[in-house]
Parts: structure tokens; C-alpha cells; sequence
């Protein structure tokens, strides 16, 4: 037991010696940190050029990580995105030998008590022009200065919106010295490309990319050279949310188009279909039209509405020519020949048009045109048994007649009988008269009813074909769009 309390005892105190030996090194360095800070800025300037030779070229590397992308504004054409911006440079000015201080090796001091090269972001299109974040510089002791900024820039970009929502986006972010030329200050990328390892994924852009390149560029007004860095920034668009919300429903509704020449014309409702279709179409073309800038290149999808509506509007054209040619009635023309042979003929078979208020799967239809041929046949026969025995009666009161002459001439007879064999005849003759007005108005009546079926029929045939010219249409514009896109 007692040697078990002696261990504890001495691990105690070997701990509390040293905790005590780090709280007096940590106050060590404290010490040598403010003595190294009171001796580097005592006679230190931060306005001026950090270097021993004012010839001398300053070398400023820079690295961009990107976060997040914030927004892409493409009717203004601005792209928001937040950057973590690291800068180093080597200051002449600020060296120490770490021996002297403990091997204190690096300190950090706030950003505005050095100097700074002046780097910009040449395309930023924000009204903010105030000073980067004033964060902490990491400075060692070999004159190294790391100074991590993070910033939320605005930059230009310009939008091609030709494929939209299929787009692919290219945006620069170019940075570089806004006073300093090549000759002072040289900016250096540490990478190839953009640093994008933390990058927080966005929900409409997918990032493909972020090249770097140095550029050196003389400008018209100076004769040094500025040398800057570009990183592209390639983004392409999820197209998922535009398919579901703008184009499927355009897709949807354009089928509905060529459905206006199969309804009835009899129903009244085929322009009225047509017109509620182009106002649909012209509500999802409105919701393009206020995201997309106003450019001279018109989306992808914003030609589809156009096409679609240029051909609803020219459906619901055909359908109030074709709903005139329905409803001719028997006071037009006849059918002309050509169409007759053309429409009646050929297109009624090739597109399976009956005749009007038929159906094309009915069983019974044989049968009722053989009914109706039978029903013509008795009619005709007995039409042609009732002139014929009016002829036969009307044959027998001529002979009558004949008789009652003779009778008359032969004897002398002068009597009631003759007068009402004479009326008789002349009944039935009227009769005939009548029976035959009357047939002859019902076949003009036929007549002039078929000419109203043949307009009828006419019209449904032309239905029917411009209905799969419109099918066809809107397929093929359909297939060209998805293969514009892919």
C-alpha cells in the first residue's frame, strides 16, 4: 500500500512539473514574440515596396478555392460565388533569425500592419469597392508572408443561353494588380487549376472544371506589360428541374394540338381547344422569357414554344376552313371531281374514314346497307305497282268512256253513271299527278342530302389527315430538340 501511494505521488508531481515547464516556455515564447514584434515594426513602412532593390521584381503567388457558388443571375449576367483567396510573398523586411528567439519560426499579426500587394478582381460587377477582410497573415521567419482571405465576389459572365436548359456556362474570374505592372509585381499561379476539394455541391450547376492561366497583356495606354490570372469556371446545368416544370408540360400540350381535328365539328369545341392551347403555351413562354436575358439568341426550348405555338395557331386556321367545308350544306356546290377521285376515294381508305356518324369497328354496318338497299327495292316496287294499276284503272275508264259512247250514241242513254265514271277518272289522274311531286321532291331531297354527306365526309377526311401531319410534326420536333441537347 505503501508504495502504491508513493507511485502516485511522484506521477502527480511529475505532472504538475510539467505543466509548470510548459506554462513557462509558453510565456517564454510570448516574450520573444513581442520582442521580435516591437523590433520588425519599429522602423517598418507598409506603403512602399517590400524589396531591397526597387528594380527588383516582387513575386506575388496566388490560389483560389472555391466554396460555394451563391447564384448565377442569368438575365443580368452575374455570378455570385464565395472564395477562400490565399496570396503569399516574400517581404525583405521582415526576417529574423529564429535562434535569437527560441526558435520562434512564424507569428501571426493583423494584415493591415504589412504590406499588401493590391490584387483585384478585374470582371467583379458589384457596387461594394471596399477593402478585402482584414484577417490575420501568417509571417515567417524567412520573409514569407500567407495571407488567407475569404470574399464573396460578383463577377461578370457572359451567358450563352442558346441550349437552355441544356446550357454549359463558361465564367472567368480574373485577378491581377490594379496599379503595379509586370515589371514591380508578378502574380504566379501555385496550381494549375482552381482548388475544389471543398467545394459544397450546388443544386442547378454541376462543376466541371476550373482551369488556371497566367496572361500577360500590354494595354493602349501604358507600355508595361500586366500580368494577370484567369480561372474558368466551367459549370453545366442540371437540366432535371426545367425538364419537369417547362418543357414536359410543352411537350404534353403540344400533342393536345393535333386531338382538335379528330373532336367532332359538331361539338363547337375544336377552336376553342386550339386557343386554350396556344394561351397555355403562351404562359410558359412568358416564364422563359423573364429569365433568359434579353439577347439576340433565343433559347432552345423558347424555339420549341414558337414552333409549337406557330403550329397550333396554324391547326386552329385549318380547322375553321375545314369546320366551313363541314357545314356547306345542300346549297353549295357539288363535290368537284378531283376531290371526288382524291378525298372520297383514296385518302378516305389510306386514313379509315367512313361515311359521317359511322364507325369503322361496327358488325352491323353491312347489314344495314343491305336493309337500306331492300327498303329502296320495296319502295321502288311498290311505287311502280301503284302507277301501274293506276294506269290499269285509268285504262278501264277509257274503255269505260268508249262504252258509255257507244251506249249513248246506240240507245240514247243520258244518265248519272257516265258523270260519275268521268269523275273518277279524272281523280286518279291527280293522284298520279301528286304521287309523282311528291317523288320528285323526295329525290331532290336525297339529293341534296348527299351533297351535304360528300361535304361532310370531305371535311372529316381532311380532319384526319392533317391531324397525323401534326402528330408527325410535333414527334419530330420533339425528337430534335432532346437531340440538340444531348
Amino acid at each position: 500500500m505503501k508504495r502504491n501511494s508513493l507511485s502516485s505521488f511522484s506521477v502527480c508531481l511529475w505532472l504538475l512539473f510539467t505543466a509548470v515547464m510548459l506554462q513557462a516556455v509558453a510565456s517564454a515564447k510570448g516574450k520573444y514574440a513581442h520582442m521580435l514584434f516591437n523590433e520588425l515594426f519599429e522602423d517598418y513602412s507598409n506603403a512602399l515596396r517590400p524589396v531591397e532593390d526597387t528594380d527588383k521584381v516582387l513575386n506575388v503567388t496566388l490560389q483560389i478555392t472555391l466554396s460555394q457558388i451563391k447564384d448565377m443571375d442569368e438575365r443580368n449576367q452575374i455570378l455570385s460565388a464565395y472564395l477562400w483567396i490565399r496570396q503569399s510573398w516574400y517581404d525583405a523586411y521582415l526576417k529574423w533569425d529564429k535562434d535569437k528567439y527560441d526558435g520562434l519560426d512564424s507569428i501571426r499579426i493583423p494584415s493591415n500592419l504589412v504590406w499588401r500587394p493590391d490584387i483585384v478582381l478585374y470582371n467583379k460587377a458589384d457596387d461594394d469597392f471596399s477593402e478585402p477582410v482584414n484577417t490575420n497573415v501568417v509571417l515567417r521567419y524567412d520573409g514569407k508572408i500567407t495571407w488567407d482571405a475569404p470574399a464573396i465576389t460578383k463577377s461578370s459572365c457572359v451567358v450563352d443561353v442558346s441550349y437552355f436548359p441544356f446550357d454549359s456556362q463558361q465564367c472567368n474570374l480574373t485577378f491581377g494588380s490594379w496599379t503595379y505592372n509586370g515589371n514591380q509585381v508578378d502574380i504566379i499561379n501555385s496550381l494549375d487549376s482552381g482548388d475544389l476539394s471543398d467545394f459544397v455541391e450546388d443544386v442547378e450547376w454541376e462543376i466541371h472544371g476550373m482551369p488556371a492561366v497566367r496572361n500577360v497583356i500590354t494595354y493602349g495606354c501604358c507600355s508595361e506589360p500586366y500580368p494577370d490570372v484567369t480561372f474558368t469556371l466551367m459549370l453545366k446545368r442540371k437540366s432535371s428541374f426545367y425538364i419537369f416544370n417547362l418543357l414536359l408540360p410543352c411537350i404534353l400540350i403540344s400533342f393536345l394540338a393535333p386531338l382538335g381535328f379528330y373532336l367532332p365539328a359538331d361539338s363547337g369545341e375544336k377552336v376553342s381547344l386550339g386557343v386554350t392551347v396556344l394561351l397555355a403555351l403562351t404562359v410558359f413562354q412568358l416564364m422563359v422569357a423573364e429569365i433568359m436575358p434579353p439577347s439576340e439568341n433565343v433559347p432552345l426550348i423558347g424555339k420549341y414554344y414558337i414552333a409549337t405555338m406557330t403550329m397550333i395557331t396554324a391547326s386552329t386556321a385549318l380547322t375553321i376552313i375545314i369546320m366551313n367545308l363541314h357545314h356547306c350544306g345542300s346549297e353549295a356546290k357539288p363535290v368537284p371531281q378531283w376531290a371526288r377521285v382524291v378525298i372520297l376515294d383514296y385518302m378516305s381508305k389510306i386514313f379509315f374514314v367512313y361515311d359521317v356518324g359511322e364507325n369503322c369497328t361496327s358488325p352491323k354496318r353491312e347489314k344495314e346497307e343491305e336493309r337500306k338497299l331492300e327498303g329502296d327495292d320495296g319502295c321502288q316496287r311498290r311505287h311502280k305497282e301503284v302507277r301501274s294499276h293506276l294506269s290499269n284503272r285509268n285504262d278501264d275508264c277509257d274503255l269505260k268512256e268508249k262504252l258509255n259512247g257507244n251506249l249513248n250514241k246506240s240507245y240514247g242513254v243520258h244518265g248519272e253513271d257516265v258523270r260519275e265514271t268521268v269523275n273518277c277518272c279524272s281523280c286518279y289522274k291527280m293522284l298520279i299527278k301528286n304521287i309523282e311531286y311528291i317523288a320528285n321532291c323526295v329525290r331532290d331531297h336525297k339529293a341534296n342530302r348527299a351533297k351535304g354527306i360528300e361535304w361532310k365526309k370531305v371535311a372529316k377526311v381532311m380532319d384526319r389527315f392533317f391531324m397525323w401531319i401534326f402528330f408527325i410534326m410535333v414527334f419530330f420536333m420533339s425528337v430534335l430538340i432532346i437531340g440538340k441537347a444531348a
